[in-house]
């Protein structure tokens, strides 16, 4: 029976072996036919493998959304990525992902180094923890950039193909439709598909306007109004070639050029954030070399006077660090976002006590100091507001005091201690100190505190008091044999001590400096706004020059006036778009005065010439005329621009490596070599007096 159940199981296998064969065949026939070839051809690319970065991106990104302190930066990260990647929601996930968790990947061991080298000193150790939310800012600051700088890079190759599409089309907005079809530079083709739609709408003006407000970067406003009026106007030729075109290659040399100035600049303070961030995590192990190598030091280093010195180079380490974030900023899509998430600031602000007590503060409408922060903050280009400006200011201020009294009792405590803990030795040592001289050393400091904590707070102890307690031996039975000029010498040690300890209280100086480090505090912010606006000042003879390379496009258009050519000029200005945009609320009241006005604002004489252009251009002169010099000088001053940029680099670059390189030489000379010199020429004079 057994033998018959095998057989039919082994005929069932071989019978379903043969259906599945028959089967197979079946459907390979079926594959090949055209209709299932073509199905299949459908469906590559669709089917995604188990692991992609794409869909690991866009994972991760949900994830992030979902945790608060992270949730922050994507927001913010996101805000700005908007700007490049118009209405691409895919794109604008993957990137903020993607940079979101390459910062988290750089920050993580960045942590684990700054713990393992600064676990035994908690002050330093939270001073950078704290210090690495500032390094995460430039981090994303950074990686933002490269994108801006790669949509920069794609604008070349775009306006390049614009060029051919429009010999073909010779209308302007199916150029821009046919090239914007390039998938190979996503985030140029998201903003050529725009202008397209600014062009193709009902109301081209006012679309135009909008876009002005979330275009990345000036080249692309540049490149929309042109097209705008290419379009609304027509083109023309000029010494045989066509206007558009030749707008398009002013453009072009203008990106080429602020290309080679961002590069430039990435190249010369590439390494400076990083060489300004070492001396911090330096501290602790020049700290420790030094006490192995030179036992002497332990006294600075680990007193009050190694813990200020330590205090002095972490201040002056941040404050290098964010000059030069702010000195190298090239001018990149980095566009507030304040206004528009609503800040902790306004957040605090709009709580009725908190907007009382701010309101006392801040100066009224109309007064002096109030004109004077308001010229401040424009010149320095900030976004803030005053509210938000004296916000911060009290803050740092209420921060700064506490700080400081925190870090000035920290101070006492530490010196108490170090009186207490520190092995005793009335000798000094070249070197690490022996297992032996630091267990006699610990002996004679447990002797020594027996005698501070009997006397500790009496202010009228003397060195006759301490012997007649040891000749009785009352406190510790140590001395009673010992000579009377040992217990002279430990006396005065012991009274030192006690001395010290009893000192180590706030005194009233101490809550001075406190006073005066918020008063710093309270500054800083209208010191740093002082600091932009002098950055700024360096870029005042890029920006004029691309003022001439703006009137240089449209002084060739029909129908454009000197009106249209001030409103071009205010919504490409930086640091000149106050008095431009006073002139051009002043425009219809009377042309002539409202330049004559602007003129008498300004003192940089290339920008007096081109008003002084414009006012010939409004009575005497067509347009063209008055600025004839641009279009036959156009070497010169694309020459005069490249020297321009080479001096702005020049100088940054300077100012940078000062700035840069300061917490390097304070760390090496203040906390290392002075400190060396100083102690050991004390101790060898101290040594040679025991001597005598």
């Amino acid at each position: 029976m057994s033998s018959n159940i095998i057989l039919y199981f082994a005929v069932g296998a071989i019978a379903l072996f043969f259906v599945i064969v028959v089967a197979y065949l079946i459907m390979k026939k079926r594959m090949n036919t055209a209709e299932a070839k073509e199905i299949q051809r459908l469906r590559e690319g669709t089917v995604e493998k188990k692991f992609t970065l794409e869909v690991f991106y866009q994972k991760l990104y949900i994830i992030y959304k979902k945790i608060p302190f992270i949730k922050r930066y994507l927001l913010k990260l996101r805000r700005r990525l908007e700007i490049i990647n118009i209405d691409d929601e895919y794109l604008i996930r993957k990137q903020a992902s993607k940079i979101l968790t390459n910062t988290i990947l750089i920050i993580i061991p960045i942590t684990i180094l700054v713990i393992m080298l600064t676990k035994d000193n908690f002050l330093v150790l939270s001073f950078l923890l704290i210090f690495e939310i500032f390094m995460i800012d430039t981090f994303i600051d950074g990686m933002v950039d490269k994108i801006d700088n790669k949509l920069l890079k794609q604008q070349i190759n775009f306006f390049s193909e614009i060029r051919h599409a429009y010999h073909e089309f010779n209308m302007v907005e199916e150029a821009i439709y046919q090239v914007a079809q390039d998938d190979e530079a996503p985030e140029m083709s998201r903003q050529a598909e725009k202008i397209y739609e600014v062009l193709i709408s009902d109301d081209p003006e006012s679309e135009l306007e909008k876009y002005y407000d979330v275009a990345p970067n000036s080249y692309l406003k540049e490149f929309a109004g042109v097209s705008y009026l290419t379009k609304e106007f027509g083109d023309r030729k000029v010494d045989g070639a066509s206007l558009y075109l030749k707008n398009l290659n002013n453009i072009t040399q203008e990106m080429q050029l602020e290309i080679l100035k961002r590069d430039k600049l990435n190249y010369v303070f590439q390494s400076l954030s990083i060489i300004s961030i070492v001396p911090i995590l330096a501290l602790e192990p020049i700290k420790n070399w030094a006490i192995s190598q030179f036992s002497f030091t332990q006294g600075f280093y680990n007193g009050k006077t190694g813990m200020i010195a330590q205090i002095l180079i972490l201040v002056l380490t941040v404050v290098c660090y964010l000059l030069i974030r702010k000195l190298k900023d090239n001018g990149s899509v980095n566009t507030s976002t304040k206004n528009t998430e609503n800040p902790w600031q306004e957040k605090l602000y709009q709580r009725k006590i908190i907007k009382k007590i701010i309101d006392l503060f801040v100066p009224k409408e109309g007064t002096k100091e109030y004109r004077t922060l308001q010229k401040e903050l424009k010149e320095a280009a900030s976004k803030d507001k005053m509210e938000w400006l004296y916000i911060n200011r009290i803050a740092l201020c209420i921060v700064g005091f506490a700080a400081t009294m925190v870090i000035v009792m920290q101070l006492h405590r530490i010196t108490v201690e170090n009186v207490f803990t520190d092995p005793t030795v009335d000798y000094n040592i070249v070197g690490q100190m022996s297992e032996k001289n630091i267990k006699d050393g610990m002996k004679i400091t447990e002797s020594d505190n027996q005698y501070i904590n009997y006397y500790r707070g009496n202010t009228q102890v003397t060195v006759d008091d301490i012997i007649k307690m040891m000749r009785k031996g009352t406190i510790n039975k140590d001395y009673i044999q010992s000579s009377d000029e040992a217990r002279e010498i430990a006396a005065e040690r012991i009274l030192e001590k006690i001395r010290t300890v009893n000192s180590e209280n706030m005194q009233w100086f101490e809550i001075l400096i406190a006073m005066v480090m918020g008063v710093v505090a309270y500054n800083a912010p209208r010191w740093m706004l002082k600091f932009q606006a002098k950055m700024r000042q360096l870029e005042m003879e890029d920006e004029v020059m691309q003022f001439q390379t703006i009137i240089l496009m449209l002084m060739r258009i029909e129908r454009v006036n000197v009106e249209i050519i001030l409103e071009w000029l205010e919504r490409y200005a930086n640091i000149f778009k106050e008095p431009i945009s006073r002139c051009v609320n002043n425009y219809e009241s009377g042309p002539w005065e409202a330049l004559e006005q602007m003129k008498e604002e300004v003192t940089y004489q290339d920008f007096i010439r081109i008003i002084e252009s414009l006012q010939a251009a409004v009575e005497k002169i067509p347009i063209a005329d008055a600025f004839d010099e641009l279009d036959t000088e156009r070497d010169y001053y694309q020459a005069r621009r490249k020297e321009s940029n080479e001096r702005l680099i020049s100088k940054k670059g300077m100012i940078g490596r000062g700035i840069g390189f300061a917490p390097m030489v304070v760390l090496f000379v203040g906390y290392l070599i002075v400190p060396l010199v100083f102690i050991g020429l004390t101790s060898m004079t101290t040594s040679f007096s025991q001597m005598k």
